[in-house]
């Protein structure tokens, strides 16, 4: 396993922290069943589960990504769960929702972009294909 080193270290640990606040930041919304929350999630069909996993994986991918051993594991699962609320956004919500500017969908893209830059950065520590790398 190969550690960055550098400022390859700290280009990771900024886009590990940027990432994390903001999943870490919307959680308070998912789990407090904010009208915006609840009514993207009633819009793709899925209130309240839907919302209650979603808070549950960002939850665990803000972990993910502020451990060191497990940061490739955090951006990995922040670039699945971004890309679902990107498609959602694309697909069924629209960029912008309820006037909020598309706020929420470039806060998605920041947080994919960010888990993209970490997963660069730790690319040799991923299993099976890190070695390639």
């Amino acid at each position: 396993m190969s550690t960055p080193i550098g400022p390859l270290r700290i280009l990771s640990w900024i886009c590990r922290i940027v990432a994390a606040i903001i999943l870490a930041q919307t959680l308070f919304f998912k789990f407090s069943g904010s009208q915006e929350s609840v009514y993207i999630f009633e819009t793709l069909g899925v209130e309240p589960w839907g919302r209650w996993a979603a808070g549950l994986a960002e939850l665990v991918t803000a972990v993910l990504l502020v451990i060191p051993r497990t940061a490739w594991l955090g951006a990995a699962a922040g670039v699945g769960v971004m890309l679902g609320a990107i498609a959602s956004h694309v697909g069924k919500l629209g960029l912008a929702v309820m006037d909020d500017g598309g706020l929420l969908f470039g806060m998605a893209v920041v947080v994919a972009a960010c888990c993209l830059m970490v997963l660069t950065v730790h690319r040799r520590e991923l299993p099976l294909v890190g070695a390639r790398f």
